[in-house]
């Protein structure tokens, strides 16, 4: 369980008191229980502009948190959108990508910085969330987990799709808010503030960190 200590009364759950709109102290991460989701980062995506962050440094956020997962020998899904000929989708809509059918042969590849390492699970989507035609949900639920620790790119598409198919199948969330970016800072913000605080918590890169040194 992700949960956190207040002085308030909130939900208990195991024990411990989840936040709600409590006041929080200190963010608790039960390791056994816990995995580390990355959302596309792969060289074809990291390589576009991204606001407020920069995919730089979304990726050497991401980074740390892959690696303290790693260290403590809790669970790392690497995700990436790979697509095939005739397995994109062909949505009838007002607004669209143009990637295009003729992708670089490296396009899908995870950027070097993140891996995949030994013992990390790179699952291989078709769409924006990556539980909907992958095996995420049966890894993680074969391995007892039940909280994610959710970062990537872009936060109100790849990510975002991903959280509400999580918070949906009864997945404990924590965002790690400055390891993800977006095309503009107005969708970044939008997610993080009208959805994401919503369906879990919001934190920062350092106190995940924190929270993680603090569970061993």
């Amino acid at each position: 369980m992700i949960a956190e200590k207040t002085r308030d009364v909130g939900n208990r759950v195991g024990g411990e008191i989840l936040r709600g709109n409590a006041h929080v102290a200190n963010l608790i991460i039960e390791k056994e229980r816990t995995a580390l989701v990355v959302i596309d980062l792969q060289k074809g995506i990291a390589s576009r502009q991204t606001q407020p962050y920069s995919a730089d440094s979304v990726i050497e956020n991401a980074s740390k948190l892959a690696n303290a997962f790693r260290l403590m020998k809790m669970p790392v899904f690497l995700v990436r959108v790979s697509h095939s000929p005739g397995s994109m989708l062909k949505t009838i809509s007002d607004s669209g990508f143009s990637a295009g059918q003729d992708l670089p042969a490296n396009w899908s590849e995870i950027v070097p910085e993140l891996g995949p390492k030994d013992g990390d699970i790179v699952i291989t989507k078709r769409q924006w969330g990556a539980f909907y035609g992958t095996d995420l949900d049966l890894h993680l639920r074969r391995m007892g987990i039940n909280n994610i620790v959710l970062c990537g790119i872009a936060t109100s598409y790849g990510v975002e799709s991903t959280a509400r198919f999580a918070y949906e199948y009864s997945y404990q969330q924590i965002f790690a808010e400055d390891a993800m970016s977006d095309l503009s800072a107005e969708a970044h913000r939008v997610a993080i503030e009208a959805v994401f605080k919503r369906m879990g918590r919001v934190r920062k890169t350092f106190e995940i960190l924190k929270a993680l040194e603090q569970s061993r």
